[in-house]
């Protein structure tokens, strides 16, 4: 199964690699919107210190909501996806394939991005470090949820608003901790129970959300 779950993965990164206007509107939108930011709200160290979190955390998550429609919506156009459903192997492993791979697209880019954007808003160098782990703890969770609501709007006119109507809700705890644990470390109160908090989501999600979205993938194709 492990080598089904990687051969999907490798798959779609190169799928990926071929439609990279697809990646470069998303980290475009990414960079803008954090760096739009501090010119609008004023160059006052204090206020962007506060602010950088939620504005990083938020941008993030918006970023790769944009990103949601690249997980099944090639495949079903091309009917690859119901030749996936009919494969011996598990549907549950070839959506966490899929999930890895648009992780690795969408998310590990905004993981190794936020530090550098960070700068700009002043943030001491422990708040960047844990404003990293954050998003790397936090930014598969959001490709899961997504998956979820991805495989659910599969198919209908409108799919890239109804998933953002439908995920955008799951993913307020993410944010919460995740900004929150930013936050935490910048006003000196540490952040470990914020981290584990997201770290405890992330296994839950895990558990769940594959089994979940290979339920609304067969409920889509029907």
């Amino acid at each position: 199964m492990l080598s089904v779950l990687f051969c999907v993965a490798q798959r779609d990164l190169l799928l990926a690699f071929r439609r990279r206007s697809d990646v470069f509107s998303m980290l475009s939108f990414f960079i803008i919107v954090v760096s739009l930011f501090p010119l609008g709200v004023g160059p006052e160290p204090a206020m962007l210190q506060n602010m950088a979190p939620g504005i990083l955390w938020v941008a993030a998550l918006l970023a790769s909501t944009l990103a949601l429609n690249l997980l099944f919506a090639y495949d079903f156009a091309d009917g690859t996806l119901e030749q996936m459903l009919l494969t011996p192997e598990p549907l549950t492993v070839i959506v966490i394939g899929k999930v890895l791979a648009h992780w690795i697209i969408s998310g590990l880019p905004l993981v190794l991005l936020a530090p550098l954007l960070a700068v700009q808003y002043g943030l001491p160098a422990d708040a960047v470090l844990v404003l990293f782990y954050s998003l790397l703890i936090g930014t598969p969770i959001l490709s899961l949820i997504g998956a979820i609501g991805a495989a659910l709007t599969l198919g209908t006119r409108g799919g890239g608003v109804l998933v953002s109507l439908l995920v955008l809700p799951l993913y307020i705890p993410v944010l919460i901790f995740g900004a929150g644990a930013v936050g935490a470390q910048a006003s000196g109160m540490g952040a470990g129970a914020h981290l584990l908090l997201l770290g405890g989501v992330l296994a839950a999600a895990l558990a769940l959300t594959p089994w979940t979205t290979a339920a609304a993938l067969r409920i889509s194709l029907e």
